[in-house]
């Protein structure tokens, strides 16, 4: 957090009652919109510290989009703006987050301001006095009283008890025991993302590098010797240069033969700047590195967050299953209609952010061009991994030691929206390991109600970067 640009932090009895009512329970003031005819557009969530301190989001309350362009944003210093880009709406039922950090800085004592592009009419404002922790959110959306509450910028807020959904953690759907799945010392650290197709395991390590893995005979994994992936295989970006912080893996419909897709963080290269893409790579050659065949760069459309605290995890869920659980497109208000969208991949990607525990789900379309259709949390204070599991037709985030290594599952609910189901502890015989990567074996191992389960350790404690568990099927 930072207070830099200096501004002013001293108020006065007037201005308060100038402003509005003073509220001394929450010490916060909530000043009503004076625009009638951008009237529902409302201050919505406000995060001061943390991992995405200096946001401020925006949500539209009404039946009509609105054009954002040129509005100003302020804090309680009228030296300092910060101006919506042109060509910005905002749709009805839609939420839009505002890094303001390089404009102002947002202090434990002061104001968001939302003016039209005249920059002298107000439409709504909110001031506090403490620090968010971690957000101030409004609850209900758009029309309540601001209260401390989970991060959820760009999405609906968190109004459960505590900002945390009111959501109790109960035991592992599964079997206690968990034991090692790979040889010591056979990846070292950074072993993050993980996916099964059958009898391969696809793996993504921070440090660049893509692994295929074939079962070892003990119930484990092991690198595959064939074609050049006896050592994983480097990334790169599209124009061979740089070294993805590649987090999280998975593949679609078509399985691995029409891409693997890697979700990544940053160029390792240039690793103080966010670069949250999901890349494209053909691994049917046999050369010893990988340049992606595309990447959908999504950092100007989501939320700011430190440079290591990104993407982590990526999955795909099928066309098929989003439009017969009635799935809602975000960008739209309205049903989800694959067929709106030209070619892509039969299925939207959803990717979990680390620092917020947002969940954001896009449309990627062959061209290159991408639609954000979804944004929820995720039920944890932090997200790690994602994984669409299609026999239980459930969505895994899962969180390392930051949460207790504590997983949520979550389906689309009656609203169109994905909604957490449960919040599940670690297997009790799992140590509190960094677990970054997670994946479910596939329908045709289930026996007897249970099937294999399996963990990227990405600290690779006792020298183990691979674990075995199960799960119900």
């Amino acid at each position: 957090m930072t207070d830099s640009p200096p501004r002013r932090k001293h108020r006065s009895l007037l201005r308060f009652l100038v402003a509005g009512p003073l509220l001394t329970a929450g010490v916060l003031t909530a000043v009503a919109a004076h625009a009638a005819p951008a009237d529902d557009i409302r201050v919505n969530e406000v995060v001061t510290t943390g991992d995405v301190d200096d946001s401020i989001e925006l949500y539209n309350k009404g039946t009509a989009t609105v054009d954002l362009s040129g509005w100003i944003l302020k804090d309680d210093d009228n030296g300092h703006s910060y101006k919506v880009a042109a060509g910005t709406t905002l749709g009805p039922g839609a939420y839009r987050a505002f890094d303001v950090h390089a404009a102002f800085g947002l202090g434990s004592d002061d104001d968001a301001r939302l003016y039209l592009a005249d920059g002298k009419t107000l439409v709504d404002s909110f001031s506090w006095t403490t620090h968010s922790a971690p957000s101030w959110s409004r609850c209900p959306d758009g029309t309540g009283a601001f209260r401390q509450a989970a991060v959820t910028l760009g999405a609906s807020n968190s109004c459960g008890s505590g900002g945390g959904g009111g959501t109790s953690p109960v035991a592992w759907p599964g079997g206690t025991t968990v034991s090692t799945a790979d040889a010591s010392g056979v990846f070292g650290q950074d072993l993050s993302g993980l996916y099964q197709e059958g009898a391969v395991m696809w793996g993504a390590q921070n440090s660049g590098k893509l692994w295929r893995l074939v079962r070892d005979g003990s119930g484990g994994w092991k690198p595959d010797t064939a074609n050049g992936w006896g050592s994983g295989k480097k990334v790169r970006y599209t124009d061979g240069s740089g070294t993805p912080d590649d987090e999280g893996v998975t593949l679609t419909g078509a399985g691995s033969a029409a891409g693997v897709y890697v979700a990544s963080e940053r160029n390792g290269d240039a690793s103080g700047t966010s670069r949250l893409s999901v890349l494209r790579y053909d691994v049917s050659g046999s050369g010893t590195s990988l340049t992606a065949a595309r990447e959908w760069n999504l950092t100007a459309d989501l939320p700011s967050t430190g440079s290591n605290l990104g993407l982590e995890g990526v999955t795909w869920v099928p066309d098929a299953y989003l439009t017969s659980a009635g799935f809602k497109d975000a960008s739209t208000g309205a049903a989800y209609t694959p067929g709106s969208y030209g070619a892509h991949t039969g299925g939207v990607f959803f990717v979990g952010v680390e620092g917020t525990g947002m969940i954001y789900g896009y449309v990627l379309a062959d061209s290159g061009a991408f639609t954000r259709v979804a944004s929820f949390a995720g039920g944890m204070s932090g997200v790690m991994e994602v994984q669409w599991e299609p026999q239980a037709a459930r969505l895994w985030a899962v969180c390392d030691d930051t949460c207790g290594g504590r997983h949520s599952t979550l389906r689309v609910d009656a609203s169109g929206g994905f909604a957490v189901t449960a919040v599940h502890d670690r297997p009790a015989g799992m140590p509190d390991y960094n677990n970054e990567g997670f994946s479910p074996a596939g329908a045709d191992e289930c026996v007897a109600g249970s099937k294999p389960v399996y963990w990227a350790d990405d600290t690779a404690d006792g020298g183990h970067a691979l674990r075995r568990g199960t799960v119900t099927c």
